[in-house]
């Protein structure tokens, strides 16, 4: 089998993105030569219709994806560090291959509603403090909430979102006098000097989010408990709109370090099926080769749906064309396995799109029995889709 390029973890401005536009995502794909691309935004779907109107018309295939962060408690209680390697019990959890367009019944509708609202009341009070900060230090300006909103997003505010806007603002008011701007960020970092270029937007807005908006800055704000929902909560409702519940690896960094959690990776995959979690992915810019390898390899072969992504959820821009850390390319084996994982991706969402029942049934049990026939029935549709 000829293994396509696929990239199934894509962050687009319905949540935070490198992409100015959903389609620059797109048009990099295309220009890269990855043929199977994944929506993969935080908290919203509402990007589905157009990434399947503007993939098809692109001959790329369109995978329909979510993001959460949920609360494993037990592991919290534990002082377990899960895939948030600062806070143990926090859980990041995706959802592969939702319906298009988006279904999503009650009680689950509100439920997502409810963390996407809880989420974007944080990033307000943040923006508020954001505020009294600059004023403290005669600033001469202010950012408007609302209008960041309307401007910079698609209605998911995340912190990143202040960042960029105080980043442009800044820009604007100084018009652009890059010595003006690093004494007014000096000031606002309490005395820290301003590490990067002023016209490094991507490294200057990393320096705004940890200086004021992280633990210990000016203006950050605690997230409340109630913007994370129980993992088992997180599951019912991708369930319920359509998706195969995800777990995605941090795996190692860049000192070969794992959390707690994912450490042994047999007995990850053990605990990972206990909780009904069938589907794993990885970021593969953040792993060494050697760890890939040895990780989705274990992972696929013992009946697991394994995807591979980028996210692109910072301001940096990388390549859509998926590589390991250090730009090492990937090796056969493990465009085999993300090739195969994004076909069942593939067939499962048809399946579901149609009202049948697909790879995960409505109480997430798998079909892992027929993991291969699903493989077979996704290339087909992955390669009529491309060709048409």
């Amino acid at each position: 089998m000829n293994y396509l390029n696929v990239n199934a973890h894509l962050h687009t401005p319905y949540s935070f993105s490198a992409f100015e536009r959903l389609t620059d995502a797109l048009d990099r794909a295309v220009s890269e030569n990855v043929r199977v691309v994944g929506i993969n935004d935080f908290y919203s779907m509402d990007g589905y219709v157009e990434w399947r109107d503007e993939a098809l018309g692109r001959n790329l295939f369109p995978l329909f994806n979510i993001e959460f962060i949920g609360l494993q408690e037990d592991d919290r209680a534990s002082g377990i560090r899960v895939n948030d390697p600062n806070n143990p019990g926090r859980t990041y959890l995706s959802g592969k291959g939702l319906k298009c367009p988006p279904d999503l019944p009650e009680p689950y509708a509100a439920q997502l509603a409810g963390v996407r609202g809880e989420s974007n009341r944080q990033v307000r009070m943040m923006c508020g403090k954001l505020n009294e900060t600059l004023a403290a230090h005669e600033a001469g300006f202010r950012l408007d909430f609302d209008r960041i909103a309307h401007d910079l997003t698609r209605g998911a505010v995340r912190e990143r979102h202040l960042a960029k806007a105080l980043r442009m603002e800044a820009d604007r008011q100084l018009n652009g006098d890059a010595a003006a701007m690093t004494a007014l960020f000096q000031r606002l970092f309490g005395g820290r000097a301003l590490k990067s270029n002023t016209d490094n937007h991507a490294a200057l807005e990393n320096e705004i989010r940890s200086n004021l908006l992280k633990a210990g800055g000016a203006a950050f704000v605690p997230e409340d408990p109630k913007a994370f929902l129980p993992l088992e909560a997180v599951c019912r409702i991708i369930l319920a709109a359509g998706g195969i519940p995800t777990y995605p690896f941090l795996a190692d960094d860049a000192k070969g370090g794992f959390t707690d959690f994912e450490q042994d990776v047999v007995q990850t995959a053990e605990t990972l099926k206990r909780r009904g979690i069938h589907s794993v992915e990885f970021i593969t810019t953040r792993n060494s080769i050697e760890v890939l390898e040895r990780y989705a390899g274990y992972l696929h072969g013992c009946g697991f749906v394994v995807t591979f992504g980028s996210e692109h959820n910072t301001p940096a821009m990388e390549p859509v064309e998926l590589f390991a850390r250090g730009g090492a390319p990937l090796t056969d084996r493990l465009k085999q396995i993300s090739y195969e994982g994004a076909c069942v991706v593939a067939a499962h969402q048809e399946l579901v799109r149609r009202g049948k029942q697909g790879y995960v049934d409505t109480a997430g049990q798998a079909d892992a029995t027929r993991r291969d026939e699903y493989i077979r029935q996704g290339d087909r549709q992955i390669r009529a889709a491309i060709a048409s």
